[in-house]
């Protein structure tokens, strides 16, 4: 028998912590337009990533919930709380209701626009988990769009314009992420060990194309923004910045090629060395912001 604590655990399992770090998407756009950091400003930043975690996690609840037969034939999504019957699907959709509802209250605490945004976000995932899934290259393109949203969001929350490059960065780095998981995955578990019905339908040739090309333009578009933004200062901080993306870029794709990036937070927190180069980016491209 659950007790609360039990029942308490697997509902918070189930919403998936372990994914909540995509929500510092919400940081990209504040941070790439130099704003003074003001209370007001970090309390909408704060606010706006944890309305993220509230409406992905209550997305989380729903698809296990939809997803509980396939994930009982997967060989680790079976250990989920819906699919093993550690929680039950109608206390998982009631939870699910109750996260979207806090998530878009509080995005319309902050802004009437960033509520929009956030429940476009839950109505895109929702077809997805009902059946989207199952279309081919529209499944990357909602996965994708995920990604592009929480981006979006940081600058809606904050009242910033976003740049064309920037979206574009985004949008394709977020494709080029969800196709690398896709390649992992296919790699890994194969078209027949895994749930997934697209898995069925592409081939490993396939999906390193749009891996491949979501670079490429990912790295494009990021260079013709890099130089869009740049500052007047005597050192092109911006331009700097690019050597450090591309690299980081190239070294995450070795990750794909081996089949590694399933998880992409996964792949990560377990390569030092990206990490060295994501905090080298980082610091290059905020003193090009900040020294403008």
């Amino acid at each position: 028998m659950n007790t609360p604590a039990r029942t308490a655990s697997a509902v918070i399992r189930t919403m998936r912590p372990r994914q909540w770090t995509k929500n510092t998407l919400v940081l990209a756009a504040p941070l790439a337009a130099g704003l003074t950091w003001t209370t007001g400003i970090v309390l909408d930043v704060v606010a706006t990533f944890v309305a993220f975690t509230l409406a992905a996690a209550g997305i989380y609840l729903l698809n296990d919930v939809i997803d509980a037969e396939d994930d009982r034939r997967h060989p680790t999504k079976r250990n989920r709380p819906v699919a093993s019957g550690e929680l039950s699907s109608t206390l998982a959709l009631a939870c699910a209701g109750v996260c979207a509802a806090l998530g878009i209250g509080i995005g319309y605490a902050v802004a009437p626009q960033l509520a929009a945004t956030l429940i476009l976000y839950a109505l895109l995932q929702i077809a997805y988990a009902v059946g989207l899934k199952r279309q081919p290259v529209i499944d990357l393109s909602i996965v994708a769009a995920g990604f592009l949203l929480r981006a979006i969001a940081g600058g809606v929350a904050v009242d910033v314009p976003l740049s064309q490059w920037f979206l574009l960065v985004a949008a394709f780095g977020s494709l080029f992420m969800v196709a690398g998981k896709r390649y992992s995955e296919l790699r890994s578990l194969g078209s027949a060990a895994g749930t997934r019905k697209t898995l069925e339908t592409y081939s490993e040739s396939y999906l390193r194309f749009v891996w491949s090309l979501a670079a490429a333009v990912t790295i494009t578009a990021y260079s013709l923004w890099a130089f869009e933004i740049s500052s007047h200062a005597e050192i092109n901080w911006q331009a700097i910045s690019i050597a450090p993306f591309v690299v980081g870029l190239l070294r995450y794709a070795v990750d794909v090629d081996r089949g590694l990036a399933g998880e992409p937070e996964e792949a990560v927190l377990r390569d030092p060395a990206l990490q060295v180069l994501g905090a080298v980016w980082l610091i290059i491209f905020a003193t090009g912001v900040y020294a403008s």
